[in-house]
């Protein structure tokens, strides 16, 4: 598992934003990683994803890594934000546009 974490932990650290989830940006394999993607795009804000389908090791390992039990997950400057449904409640009420610009987060790029 040590390998696993570190390799978490080095996409985790390597990116302000970043989405572990099924598929790619372009193709998400399920719907909430769609609406997780359609929520980060629509703030406008630089992030990464990284395939969780791709990596059956990490498909489980995030879940042990986070203490969270579904995917897709956020990570934002190092910690886990949580899955599409926090991630909806928090960018309804404004809370996720908010904790992107207190972490200084970069804009995506036109």
């Amino acid at each position: 598992m040590s390998d696993v974490k570190a390799k978490i932990e080095t996409v985790v650290n390597s990116n302000d934003v970043v989405l572990f989830m099924k598929g790619t940006p372009l193709f998400p394999q399920c719907g909430f990683s769609s609406r997780a993607i359609a929520i980060l795009e629509h703030l406008g804000v630089a992030f990464d994803s990284f395939d969780v389908l791709q990596d059956m090791e990490v498909r489980q390992g995030i879940k042990d890594y986070s203490d969270w039990p579904t995917i897709p997950q956020l990570y934002v400057k190092g910690e886990v934000v949580g899955g599409s449904d926090i991630m909806m409640e928090m960018y309804e009420a404004g809370e996720l546009g908010e904790l992107m610009a207190e972490k200084k987060v970069a804009p995506a790029e036109a």
